[in-house]
C-alpha cells in the first residue's frame, strides 16, 4: 500500500459506518484512500487468505472497489474482482466460493453516495456487532497516524471472474417457470443493476419483457432507484397500464430489492409478497419455519400458520435476520421493506429470486395478480411514516408512557416500541442513522387504523403537521 505524500483532514467515520455497512457522500465523506484502509482492515478483522468483490453502476464505484482490493492485496490476500454486479449476485460469489465478500453500492441512496456492504465467507452478514465496529477501529486508528499499515510479507494476487451467467443459471434452479404460461411484465431497472442482471435471468423464459431505464447510469437521470417511493414507480404503472401487462417489477439501485405492482398498475405490498412466497417455500417444506421482521402484516404470521408453518417475528435489518435465518433453520424470511431472505441461497437477501416465485405462482394459474394477492389484504394499514424529531427517546418514552398501562395492550420493545391491542397495533421506531422516529400503524378497520395513527403522531409530533410518503407495508 503506497504511504500518502500527506496527510489529509481525518474521514468522520462516526457519520460513514452504519449499523451494517458503509455508506457516505464521496468525496466529501470518504474516497479511495478511505477505501484503502477498509481493505487492509477487512482483511485484518476477518482474517481472509482470500476475498471477492463487486461494484455496482455509481461513477466512483469501479475506483474504490479498485482501492479497496489494494489494501487487502497489500495484506496479503488474495482478490478475486467479479466487477459490476448486483448485490445479490455478490452475495452468490461469496456463496458458492466460499469467501468473504465486499460490494460497493449505495442502493437506492442519490448519486453522490457511495458505500460498502461486507459480509463473510458463505455471505454472512457483517454488521456493528460482527465486525464491522473492529474494522472501523483499525482505520480510524490508521487515520489518526497519518499512514496505512504495514505491508505483509507477500501480496496477494489480483483475478477477474464473471459471475452472471453462473448465478443466473443457479436462480434458474430454484424456481422452475419453464411450464408457465405467457406472462408480460414490465421491468423497470432505474438504471441500476437490474439492468445488468434481468435480461440474463429471464433470457429464454416465457415472457414478454418490457424494459425500462435498463441503461446503467449511476447519475439516475430518470427517477431515483427506490421503488418503495411511490413517485418512482409512476412510469412502471402508468407502463403496466398502456401494455395491458400481467404485472411490474421495480428494482432499486444494487437490485437486491424488488417491487411488485399488478395487472391494474396497483402496489403489491412486500407484506403479500412475503405471504406468496412463505406458501410456495411452505408447500416444498411442510411445517418449516419462515420470518417476518415486526412490521410486516399480521396477515404473513397468519398465513404461515394457516398453511402449517411457523412463524417467527424479528426485528428489522438484514445482519439481524440472517443471523435469525441460520439460528432457527428458517426456509425463508421476508421484511416490509421488499427484503427477501432465502435458505436456499446462503440466508441472503435477492429480490430477484423473490421476482422468479411472483412469475411463478402468477403463470402456474390463469387468474389475475390481483386476484391472487386479494387474500393477503386483511387488514388496514398506514405504511411507513417518518417522523423528524429533536430528541427521539424523549418522544419514545413519552408515546410508552401514553399506552403502557391500557387494558387489554400488550407493549413489547424487541425493536423501537411495540404495542398491540385485539384488532390493531403499532410500532414505533428510531432510525439507526437520522434522528428520526418510524411509525407503523394496522388494523382490522380503516377508521381504527386511522384513529391509531393520528393518535400516535400527535404525540409524536405535537401539533405539527408534516408532509411524508409512506411505504406500504
Amino acid at each position: 500500500m503506497a504511504v500518502p505524500a500527506e496527510r489529509t483532514p481525518r474521514t468522520d467515520l462516526s457519520a460513514l459506518v452504519k449499523a451494517y455497512d458503509v455508506r457516505g457522500v464521496v468525496p466529501d465523506q470518504w474516497d479511495e484512500r478511505t477505501a484503502e484502509l477498509f481493505g487492509a482492515a477487512f482483511v485484518q478483522v476477518t482474517g481472509a487468505r482470500a476475498l471477492v468483490t463487486g461494484h455496482d453502476m455509481r461513477a466512483s464505484s469501479p475506483g474504490l472497489a479498485r482501492a479497496f482490493a489494494q489494501g487487502a492485496l497489500a495484506r496479503g490476500a488474495d482478490v478475486v474482482e467479479t466487477g459490476l454486479c448486483s448485490t445479490d449476485q455478490l452475495y452468490y460469489a461469496s456463496g458458492t466460493l466460499d469467501l468473504p465478500g465486499a460490494m460497493f453500492t449505495a442502493s437506492h441512496n442519490p448519486a453522490r453516495y457511495n458505500g460498502i456492504k461486507m459480509c463473510r465467507a458463505g455471505a454472512v452478514p457483517i454488521g456493528q456487532d460482527s465486525g464491522l465496529g473492529e474494522i472501523r477501529t483499525l482505520v480510524e486508528r490508521w487515520t489518526d497516524a497519518g499512514a496505512p499499515p504495514p505491508p505483509a510479507h507477500r501480496a496477494g494476487t489480483l483475478t477477474h471472474r464473471d459471475t452472471l451467467e453462473e448465478y443466473s443459471a443457479h436462480l434458474r434452479t430454484l424456481v422452475d417457470l419453464t411450464g408457465i404460461r405467457p406472462l408480460k411484465v414490465v421491468v423497470d431497472a432505474g438504471n441500476g443493476m437490474g439492468g445488468h442482471t434481468v435480461p440474463t435471468v429471464l433470457a429464454g423464459l416465457p415472457l414478454d419483457v418490457v424494459p425500462l431505464y435498463f441503461e446503467l447510469d449511476g447519475s439516475f437521470p430518470n427517477h431515483e432507484a427506490n421503488p418503495l417511493d411511490p413517485a418512482n414507480i409512476a412510469d412502471l404503472q402508468q407502463h403496466v397500464r398502456t401494455e395491458h401487462a400481467d404485472l411490474g417489477l421495480a428494482f432499486d439501485g444494487d437490485a437486491d430489492r424488488c417491487f411488485v405492482v399488478d395487472e391494474r398498475g396497483e402496489p403489491v405490498a412486500p407484506s403479500a409478497i412475503t405471504a406468496l412466497v412463505a406458501l410456495r417455500e411452505l408447500e416444498r417444506r411442510p411445517g418449516a419455519i419462515v420470518l417476518h421482521n415486526l412490521i410486516t402484516s399480521r396477515t404473513v404470521p397468519e398465513v404461515i400458520r394457516e398453511a402449517g408453518g411457523t412463524p417467527v417475528r424479528t426485528r428489522v435489518g438484514h445482519s439481524f435476520i440472517k443471523a435469525e435465518m441460520a439460528r432457527t433453520g428458517a426456509v425463508f424470511g421476508g421484511e416490509h421493506s421488499a427484503h427477501y431472505y432465502f435458505a436456499d441461497f446462503w440466508n441472503a437477501d435477492t429480490g430477484m429470486l423473490a421476482a422468479l416465485h411472483v412469475l411463478g405462482a402468477l403463470g402456474s394459474q390463469d387468474g389475475r395478480l390481483s386476484d391472487l394477492t386479494r387474500r393477503f389484504d386483511r387488514y388496514a394499514a398506514s405504511g411507513e411514516i417518518n417522523s423528524a424529531v429533536d430528541d427521539p427517546a424523549a418522544r419514545l418514552a413519552a408515546v410508552r408512557t401514553a399506552w403502557q398501562d391500557r387494558p387489554g395492550v400488550t407493549v413489547d420493545e424487541l425493536d423501537g416500541l411495540t404495542v398491540t391491542g385485539p384488532d390493531w397495533w403499532f410500532n414505533l421506531r428510531p432510525s439507526n442513522t437520522e434522528p428520526l422516529l418510524r411509525l407503523n400503524t394496522e388494523a382490522r378497520e380503516p377508521q381504527t387504523m386511522r384513529k391509531l395513527r393520528d393518535q400516535v403522531l400527535t404525540l409524536v409530533r405535537g401539533r405539527r403537521r408534516m408532509h411524508e410518503w409512506s411505504t406500504p407495508v
